[in-house]
């Protein structure tokens, strides 16, 4: 497969760029938002369902989480390997639908630019941008061990007393477990 087989290994030294890379991420995150805002909101709901789907791949699938964290990979490396993920995405559909063009120039964008690395960021900053239009508020609470659901409940039903949990129209609490905080 052509993205096994063009995969080289690089190495970069953890939380170097981090910021920048945030803000570089959210840079093409509100360029996407805004361009399938501007076409309609059925636009914008399909854009978040492909980029859920691509953030999704990129999770499992290994040779297209290297792939798109290879820096190394000459232009046409990358052309190709798009086009694969292109494939892979629009054969996985029930529907069988082709990926729209706002997505496929997001990720060429990306590619050109030599950002590839940068896609999960930009998809999380584009979920944020989503979310906030949709009036959707997501509480992330960090335990050492995951939260009896009564306490979850219990700190949904106070934060939805809160003035910013009453200006949401959906409000959600996620608890992450970090074991580390011990």
């Amino acid at each position: 497969m052509l993205l096994s087989s063009a995969a080289r290994s690089a190495t970069i030294a953890p939380g170097l760029g981090r910021r920048a890379a945030s803000a570089i991420a959210l840079k093409y995150s509100r360029a996407v938002y805004g361009a399938a805002l501007a076409k309609s909101p059925q636009v914008l709901t399909t854009v978040h369902a492909e980029l859920s789907k691509i953030s999704s791949t990129i999770k499992q699938n290994a040779d297209i989480n290297s792939f798109i964290h290879n820096p190394t990979l000459p232009a046409k490396d990358r052309t190709a390997g798009l086009s694969i993920l292109f494939s892979q995405l629009e054969a996985a559909g029930a529907k069988k639908e082709p990926v729209s063009e706002i997505t496929k120039n997001l990720l060429a964008v990306l590619s050109e630019n030599g950002r590839l690395g940068e896609t999960q960021g930009v998809i999380e900053g584009f979920n944020e941008l989503v979310a906030e239009y949709r009036g959707e508020l997501t509480v992330l609470v960090t335990s050492a061990a995951p939260l009896p659901k009564d306490i979850l409940t219990r700190l949904e039903t106070a934060l939805k007393q809160s003035q910013t949990g009453q200006q949401a129209k959906v409000l959600k609490v996620v608890n992450k477990v970090d074991v580390d905080l011990k």
